[in-house]
């Protein structure tokens, strides 16, 4: 009888200590080990924060682990289509294109909107219908977008990532990294049409077939609660996990963050674009345009004089900006014939013997 008694106590405790865990976790049934903000799991989770000018990583963790990234897809999608197509133009949505699962805006066939329309479709609500109506569009196929989106990733330098669909729906060939999808970021914020459609909490486009207009609110909590938020991009699936893209300007200096896999999504996004700014500043190393040095022409005694084409700005620490090194890489001596604007070395950056910046330096004649 006491053996029994003490059975049914230590049952008890063991389903107790369960019910007190399970509040703290989300989502359970969604296959996606789901955390509270105060117990982030790195060991699950990406994350990375670069400075956009430079590309700098200022933190980071399992950045370059290859992950789902669910509907962060969008934003190569929506760079890919502004830069290949016209965004006024109208498309009339096909019957193959309408009907995709999970997230959408309910295009129906016969409808007629134009490519900027469903760009905000896209972007602000996530529509998987609007994904598959301009990548065909644009190249005739979803596989003919795809070789597109990875021939544009390759170009921006994101090598560890491979794209099978516009819209992030799970397959096991579909897959990025933290730092890739930043630069794709870092690259897609600096076009104007795209920073203006991911920086836009609500809008109305029309519904063409039923004569009234969509309402689109942007799922991006960070524009409203986050100072200084411009974008960019939520997502979710069940083998992702939650993911977030988010793009943030204060003072001139504008931090993207990424996290993937992580159930707090939005509180440590927070979290680590705060800490950039509170430990970065950026730092004016070089001015653009004047003379930086003189380089003798060959069998001559002229001189050719060269220049920087952009300002050296970086983000610093206070403690790096006390160590920083700056070295001009250039050639013993120039052509007589060397056209004007080229280029001819370089100005590093190193930060305790770290190289942390590289710009381009050209000629003047």
């Amino acid at each position: 009888m006491i053996k029994k008694s003490f059975l049914l106590f230590f049952t008890l405790i063991v389903i107790l200590s369960f019910s007190i865990t399970i509040p703290c976790l989300s989502n359970q049934t969604s296959g996606v080990q789901q955390v509270c903000a105060s117990d982030f799991n790195a060991g699950t989770s990406s994350e990375i924060v670069m400075e956009a000018s430079t590309l700098r990583v200022l933190s980071e963790n399992n950045a370059h682990e290859k992950k789902y990234m669910a509907s962060t897809t969008k934003i190569l999608t929506a760079l890919v289509v502004i830069e290949n197509c016209d965004i006024e133009e109208e498309i009339t949505v096909g019957a193959n294109t309408i009907g995709v699962e999970g997230s959408s805006i309910y295009l129906e066939a016969g409808e007629k909107l134009s490519v900027k329309d469903l760009l905000y479709g896209l972007m602000l609500r996530s529509g998987n219908d609007c994904a598959e109506t301009l990548a065909v569009h644009v190249s005739g196929s979803i596989e003919n977008f795809a070789a597109l989106m990875n021939e544009t990733a390759a170009k921006i330098g994101a090598t560890d990532s491979h794209f099978v669909n516009p819209h992030g729906l799970h397959d096991d060939e579909h897959y990025t990294t933290a730092y890739d999808l930043a630069l794709i970021s870092c690259y897609a914020i600096k076009n104007p049409v795209f920073k203006d459609i991911v920086s836009t909490q609500k809008t109305t486009i029309p519904f063409t077939t039923r004569n009234t207009k969509r309402c689109l609110i942007n799922k991006n909590k960070m524009l409203k609660e986050f100072e200084g938020s411009t974008g960019i991009k939520t997502g979710y699936t069940k083998k992702a996990g939650r993911c977030l893209v988010s793009s943030c300007n204060r003072g001139g200096m504008e931090l993207v963050s990424v996290v993937l896999n992580c159930g707090p999504m939005f509180e440590r996004s927070k979290t680590i674009l705060q800490k950039g700014f509170d430990d970065y500043k950026l730092y004016n190393l070089a001015e653009s345009d004047n003379i930086i040095d003189f380089i003798p022409v060959e069998d001559s005694d002229a001189l050719c004089g060269v220049y920087l084409k952009k300002d050296v700005v970086v983000p610093l620490t206070v403690a790096e900006k006390e160590s920083i090194e700056i070295r001009f890489e250039l050639p013993e001596t120039v052509k007589h014939d060397t056209p004007k604007d080229t280029e001819i070395g370089f100005v590093k950056i190193y930060c305790q013997n770290n190289l942390i910046f590289t710009e381009k330096i050209y000629t003047i004649v």
